[in-house]
């Protein structure tokens, strides 16, 4: 990545000192502003203050772990871009992370190239691009990019920055499967689509839960096997 005009910030939040000195290091190096702290408690307080363009996350913490960071982040801000730091097959902190609304996570030991791709795909995803974004009418869903949320039936339902570009993407390419590899690639910002990850399907299943009455029985995201998610538009 070249030096940039005006340079992203990034808060990393990681408590293994020669991690935390060799991630400050590569983005330093790469043109973003750096913050570290070394646990879950300052990580929050830091992350709060609103100043980051996105907050690098360990999820095992001494004072508070990176979970209950990530949900306590969420309540305050459902478009700060999060990735998690993750150990190698924690499955289950993976899934929860996602669940508490991380944009992404990636597992140790990574490589530099992968977790400065990652970071400018989440990047360039930032919130400011559903700023201007029009609401979208959708049988009886009505989509409020700008606010993050769903009107749907007088209720109304929050949804995170990135379960907004999943529903958008969907509805600008309807009545037709859109694979889990082209959500990564249009949704996501990867280049390199093959990555090994369960982010789309932990999503999904997220934003199922919020917009669906029966998410077991989904009438409005159905799961074409072999091809990936296609949407049906709801009764007006």
């Amino acid at each position: 990545m070249s030096q940039q005009e005006t340079k992203n910030s990034i808060l990393i939040v990681e408590d293994e000192e020669s991690i935390q000195k060799g991630l400050c290091d590569v983005f330093i190096y790469h043109g973003y502003e750096v913050k570290a702290t070394s646990d879950g408690a300052s990580g929050l307080k830091e992350a709060l203050t609103g100043k980051y363009d996105l907050i690098l996350l360990d999820i095992m913490l001494p004072e508070m772990n990176g979970l209950t960071v990530c949900n306590e982040i969420r309540k305050k801000d459902r478009s700060q871009p999060i990735i998690l730091l993750t150990a190698k097959g924690d499955e289950e902190d993976i899934i929860e992370g996602l669940k508490q609304g991380a944009d992404d996570y990636i597992s140790k030991p990574f490589s530099v190239r992968e977790l400065l791709a990652r970071v400018e795909s989440v990047l360039r995803r930032s919130p400011k691009l559903l700023n201007n974004a029009e609401k979208i009418n959708w049988g009886s869903l009505m989509i409020d990019p700008q606010n993050l949320v769903v009107h749907c039936n007088d209720e109304k339902i929050e949804l995170t920055r990135r379960e907004i570009d999943i529903l958008r993407y969907l509805i600008k390419n309807p009545q037709r499967p859109v694979t889990r590899q082209e959500l990564l690639k249009e949704v996501w910002g990867y280049g390199n689509t093959q990555m090994e990850t369960r982010t789309v399907d932990i999503h999904m299943a997220k934003l199922r839960r919020k917009i669906e009455s029966d998410p077991q029985q989904p009438k409005l995201i159905l799961t074409i096997r072999g091809e990936g998610y296609r949407i049906e538009k709801p009764n007006a």
